[in-house]
């Protein structure tokens, strides 16, 4: 059990798990015992059955500033490579765990996101910022390369030319710029962000959840596949899914040919009705 149990806490209303980074004192920066708190927090959410979409922010004014320099690296350090080592397998772990999450997740980026914060961002499936969010690469600005992930971050999500210019200066970037070069998917002023995303929770939550696991999933991985590799990949995959849930399935395919009661392509089929 982690040595401080507030530094993370979530809870979950309507369907809805929302897990807060809580060091607001601190732009929660992220620091060895919140990163246990974290791999924690998500073994009791993961498969819950009230919970099916997670939501990743932060408190107070910041939705992460990165890792904590004092905590995370000049204390680890002192102490040796396998502290540090140690620090990193407990980052990269619960962040690797969100990545393939059992439930979608969404980062709602409320704040400031900087260096070390890109991790759990790129881990989330779908991310909307505040237009107010400030984004950076700040590791430039104290003599590190961008770590812990970062630069596969912006290499994967950016244009070339954006990856080099925001790695190499440091610079602020806005909600707006974020959406534009694509770190998140969309930005609305602050005020709106919790409705956008709740909004945007609830689209996820009418669709069959085993469809959903199974399809982000895929995205993460046929993106470094070629494509008979990934055609191959798929085909497997959609066997599996119906393994889990062949029911739903032919639900869909039943109101949509017998009952025409929805269009696939403008909505989605009534999940909780059994098979007719």
């Amino acid at each position: 059990m982690t040595d401080d149990l507030t530094v993370a806490t979530y809870d979950v209303a309507d369907g809805i798990a929302w897990l807060r980074f809580n060091r607001p004192t601190k732009k929660n920066c992220m620091n060895p015992a919140l990163n246990r708190r974290m791999l924690e927090l998500l073994d009791e959410i993961e498969y819950r059955e009230d919970v099916g979409v997670l939501v990743l922010t932060g408190e107070g004014d910041s939705w992460s500033a990165g890792m904590d320099l004092k905590e995370y690296f000049r204390e680890n350090e002192a102490k040796g490579l396998g502290a540090v080592r140690q620090a990193q397998r407990e980052a990269y772990g619960w962040w690797r765990r969100l990545r393939w999450f059992h439930k979608p997740t969404i980062a709602m980026v409320n704040g400031w996101c900087f260096g070390g914060g890109y991790g759990p961002l790129y881990a989330c499936d779908l991310a909307i910022a505040a237009d107010e969010a400030q984004f950076a690469l700040s590791e430039i600005n104290w003599g590190i390369l961008p770590g812990g992930g970062a630069t596969k971050v912006v290499a994967e999500l950016l244009p070339m030319r954006d990856a080099m210019y925001h790695a190499l200066t440091g610079e602020l970037i806005d909600g707006r710029k974020a959406s534009e070069w694509r770190l998140v998917n969309e930005s609305v002023p602050l005020a709106q962000l919790a409705e956008r995303v709740t909004a945007l929770a609830n689209v996820l939550l009418s669709k069959n959840p085993v469809a959903l696991k199974a399809t982000k999933d895929a995205v993460r991985r046929v993106r470094e596949m070629s494509y008979d590799n990934a055609e191959d990949y798929l085909v497997r995959m959609q066997e599996a899914a119906n393994s889990f849930d062949n029911d739903g399935r032919k639900e869909g395919i039943h109101q949509f040919i017998d009952e025409k009661s929805y269009k696939p392509g403008l909505g989605a089929y009534d999940k909780d009705r059994a098979v007719g």
